[in-house]
């Protein structure tokens, strides 16, 4: 039985997702400190270079090999600038789950990426990697997180009340936590036969032999 996921490169129509590289330092810190995703994530901030790195070199392959997670960089396909992240984490390799999340710079935001980018996850992980469940969660007020999960075909299945820690901008300049709710989404494999085709290429699948 697979315990955890390979090297991978996945094209679409206008992106490649690959393993992040230390090229992306600049890129990848750059995105972590914008305000969206501080809102939303538990990213610390700011987030450094040093940070960056770190999550390229050490975290990103640790999880990798342990089998909990991948994180995957999304590219553009013809300027190969980063558009944002795909992670996978808390995968169970026995009940064949794992759990998506996506990141997307500003300058990217609006333009279909991150559906697209989720997408062909997940018909990489139903089709070569045989996973029979993807769940997310979003903040209760994400609306733009909650809008790609319907796009993708995934299905609302409740909330998780007061289990979301989400971040607001005090008068001073920093960051507080506000509790919130979070709604799960629930993706099977024949969820996304109605899902947009054009959104993803499932033949663009390479190995990709160069992990940090």
């Amino acid at each position: 039985m697979t315990s955890t996921f390979p090297n991978i490169s996945i094209s679409t129509e206008r992106l490649v997702l690959r393993p992040l590289d230390t090229d992306d330092v600049p890129a990848l810190a750059a995105m972590m400190n914008d305000d969206q995703v501080a809102a939303w994530t538990d990213v610390p901030q700011p987030f450094t270079e040093q940070a960056a790195h770190g999550w390229i070199t050490e975290h990103a392959p640790a999880e990798r090999e342990a089998g909990r997670g991948l994180d995957l960089a999304v590219t553009e396909f013809l300027t190969q600038r980063l558009v944002g992240i795909i992670q996978l984490t808390k995968t169970n390799w026995h009940v064949r789950s794992t759990e998506l999340s996506y990141i997307i710079a500003p300058w990217a935001r609006g333009e279909g990426y991150a559906s697209e980018a989720a997408l062909a996850t997940a018909q990489w992980l139903f089709g070569d990697q045989r996973l029979e469940r993807i769940e997310l969660r979003t903040a209760a007020d994400n609306t733009a997180s909650q809008q790609v999960a319907q796009k993708i075909g995934c299905i609302s299945e409740g909330v998780l009340r007061n289990a979301c820690i989400a971040h607001v901008r005090t008068d001073d300049g920093g960051w507080s936590d506000i509790r919130t709710d979070f709604i799960v989404w629930s993706l099977l494999p024949e969820d996304i036969e109605g899902a947009d085709g054009h959104l993803a290429d499932t033949s663009g699948f390479t190995g990709y032999t160069d992990w940090n």
